[in-house]
Formats: C-alpha cells, sequence, structure tokens
C-alpha cells in the first residue's frame, strides 16, 4: 500500500488546485490515503483523509462554514477517484500516462453543525468503478459526528485541461 498522499503523486503540472494541490502554497492541501484496500472486491476499499479547518472558515462562530466541508468533500471525492483508477489498473499511483480525475457533479447533505476548532475525518466509499467514471461516497465527521454527506461524481480529466506545454 503506498503510503504517499494521493494527491502528492500527482503530476506537477496538475498540482495547483486550491483545494488539494501540493503547488498551491495558499490552498488547503487535503492529503487523501487508503484507509483500507479489498483487491478482491474494489468497491469494499475506503479513503481517509483529515483536516483541521482555520478560524477565517467560520460561518457563524464556533462553526466551519458549508463550502468549506463542501471543498473537502470534492477534494477527497476527486482523489479518491485518481487513486482507484490506478488501483483498478494495477498501475502504481503517478505513473504516466496520469490518471488525474475532476469533478462532474457534487451532491452534500449537511446533516449536523461541523464545529470549528477540531479535526475532520472524511471517509471515501465506492459505488461505482468504470474507466472514466468513479462514484465516490463521503462521510465527513467531527468528534464522531457525521456532519454532512456527500456524493462526488468524478471523471477522468479531459484533454481540454493539459496544461500546454
Amino acid at each position: 500500500m503506498n503510503k504517499h498522499a494521493f494527491q502528492d503523486c500527482y503530476p506537477e503540472e496538475l498540482s495547483h488546485c486550491y483545494g488539494c494541490g501540493k503547488n498551491n502554497n495558499d490552498g488547503h492541501q487535503l492529503k487523501s490515503y487508503w484507509q483500507h484496500i479489498d483487491e478482491h472486491d474494489l468497491l469494499a476499499s475506503t479513503t481517509i483523509a483529515h483536516f483541521t479547518p482555520a478560524d477565517i472558515y467560520t460561518a457563524i462562530p464556533g462553526f466551519v462554514y458549508g463550502g468549506m466541508t463542501a471543498a473537502l468533500i470534492d477534494c477527497h471525492g476527486t482523489g479518491s477517484a485518481s487513486a482507484m483508477a490506478y488501483l483498478a489498473q494495477k498501475r502504481e499511483m503517478g505513473s504516466l500516462p496520469a490518471l488525474r480525475f475532476v469533478t462532474a457533479a457534487l451532491n452534500i447533505s449537511y446533516l449536523a453543525p461541523t464545529p470549528q476548532g477540531v479535526e475532520l475525518e472524511l471517509i471515501g466509499h465506492f459505488s461505482q468503478v468504470k474507466d472514466r467514471k468513479i462514484i465516490v461516497d463521503i462521510t465527513l465527521s467531527a468528534n464522531n459526528v457525521i456532519c454532512s454527506k456527500g456524493q462526488v461524481i468524478a471523471v477522468l480529466m479531459p484533454d481540454s485541461m493539459l496544461p500546454s506545454k
């Protein structure tokens, strides 16, 4: 199992995302990892990420604003999709050609207020894995309470998004 964060395996030219890009010093730099890999049943594999939002991401004092939690779910979802694509193809994460996924659809349900000043945990479960489309269902928890759930429909990044060389 690769101990590197999924996002750290992205090619340099595809690592500028505000939410998870290692090359964006002003961004969140979310890091996602495998929690469990089941090579016999890929849909049973899970991913995990942890993040503590800064105080500037406040909705009401003491609580994180929903856009921040949506961004975390979004980036954990696309990172998880990329990692799953490599796993499904039995390739080393980060090998070329790059398997970088982007969000085609994002659905968020807010279940409880997200407290400020605590580490948030994101767990990803896979409900569909195809070559060009992967669906990741994510729970975001704080203090062992599920605050939001999201579904990320991630698609293989189109060539039109590749940086020109």
